[in-house]
């Protein structure tokens, strides 16, 4: 009777000694934010219409034949200069003050992290985004990000003058690998290709959640589902082709969830959201439970 009561309480304890690490991913503009971040604010200040300034870089990029992405860094860089705006890491953080947010994001974080450390699951926020790491820092929820990764420039004399990093849809998809091996450093190409067993990763796919609007986050969405993990398709309901595309992404079974950009305790994305911590936490324990029981019997 003694052994047993014994055995029970080493399993308890090593089921509660470390808890799970749920990452939760997000891409920003059209899930956090409901535009492109340029639009609030910078492309105002070089005196174009949202319209005219992704008409000229889609126009410079098809022309070159160049990345998109650093198609609208150049133009950024082109236009500033045109209009005699000196584009420094202040003057990104200053537009990214502006920039709008969905319902109840500002609020999420505390929220969904007051949920996991009451269920007994570490939350950790990521940003993996074909924007602008400046940009995003000026937000009122960048503190809330265990890393941003996103685009930056490279600057001299704390100018802008050329593209330091540049995230386009399948470039997302490197930084799921370094979440997994938590590793923060954007530049670190060693230790991302390094083997590491599993059960040894910060964050195992399965314990990730990816949340994107649009089929530029496909990539992502397909991985992390695909190694048993969860990614929602967030769609602003005001915008007809972004439900269409949400449904799309439902049907062909590139993600697991769709849900409304609503971030409140009452909507869609909490309550999927919740129900995934509930369930890496079940699987964690059962796990260890599992391993526990093997490891006692094996020593017999």
């Amino acid at each position: 009777m003694w052994r047993n009561s014994q055995l029970w309480g080493e399993i308890l304890k090593e089921m509660y000694r470390k808890k799970p690490t749920v990452a939760l991913i997000y891409d920003f503009d059209g899930t956090l934010s409901p535009g492109n971040m340029q639009e609030f604010g910078f492309i105002q200040a070089i005196g174009k219409t949202p319209d005219e300034f992704w008409e000229k870089s889609n126009h410079v990029a098809m022309g070159q034949d160049m990345s998109h992405i650093l198609a609208y860094m150049k133009l950024m860089i082109d236009e500033a200069k045109n209009a005699g705006i000196s584009l420094t890491r202040d003057s990104f953080v200053s537009f990214g003050k502006s920039i709008e947010l969905f319902k109840g994001v500002k609020e999420w974080f505390s929220l969904i992290n007051r949920y996991g450390e009451l269920h007994g699951v570490k939350i950790e926020h990521y940003i993996n985004s074909s924007g602008l790491t400046e940009m995003i820092e000026g937000t009122v929820i960048a503190h809330e990000f265990k890393k941003i990764f996103a685009c930056s420039f490279l600057y001299d004399n704390n100018v802008a003058v050329w593209p330091a990093v540049a995230v386009d849809y399948t470039g997302k998809t490197q930084f799921l690998f370094k979440i997994t091996k938590g590793i923060l450093d954007i530049s670190d190409n060693t230790k991302v290709n390094e083997s590491q067993k599993d059960d040894q990763k910060p964050v195992p796919f399965n314990n990730m959640i990816y949340f994107g609007d649009g089929e530029t986050d496909i990539p992502c969405m397909k991985i992390v589902k695909m190694f048993g993990g969860n990614s929602i398709a967030v769609y602003n309901e005001a915008h007809k082709g972004k439900v269409k595309t949400a449904l799309k992404l439902l049907r062909q079974h590139r993600v697991n969830f769709i849900c409304k950009a609503d971030y409140t305790v009452d909507g869609e994305i909490y309550r999927v959201v919740t129900t995934i911590i509930d369930k890496v936490k079940a699987e964690d324990e059962f796990q260890r439970l599992q391993r526990r029981i093997a490891n006692q019997k094996n020593n017999q």
